[in-house]
């Protein structure tokens, strides 16, 4: 016959009362303090939704003017660079016509 596991004169544990109304207040006040702090982070949470949303509204201008500042950039370099090949165009001209060179020739160099 197997022996059975285990001491027979291991001690009798004796179940402690346990105080259900103290662990339920404290569990209720753990409760409360949580709530409270969810609370404080939802608030926060949302007041830097708000910001966020502004910083996003205000960076989306910012680029906005950016494009625009860089197109009108373009343009004035376009600009310049047309005007100084017209310049550079009427001096090669005023050089060839002052030194004798025909309206015909003048043409063809230029194509």
């Amino acid at each position: 016959m197997p022996r059975p596991k285990g001491s027979k004169n291991k001690p009798k544990t004796v179940k402690a009362t346990v105080d259900f109304a103290a662990r339920i207040a404290e569990k209720q006040f753990v409760k409360e303090s949580v709530t409270t702090e969810i609370a404080s982070i939802t608030a926060n949470i949302d007041a830097l939704k708000v910001d966020l949303k502004t910083k996003k509204a205000e960076l989306k201008s910012i680029n906005k003017e950016i494009a625009r500042i860089e197109a009108k950039k373009v343009k004035a370099e376009t600009k310049a660079a047309e005007s100084a090949k017209k310049a550079e165009a009427e001096d090669v001209l005023k050089k060839l016509l002052a030194s004798g060179v025909s309206a015909d020739e003048i043409l063809a160099k230029l194509k």
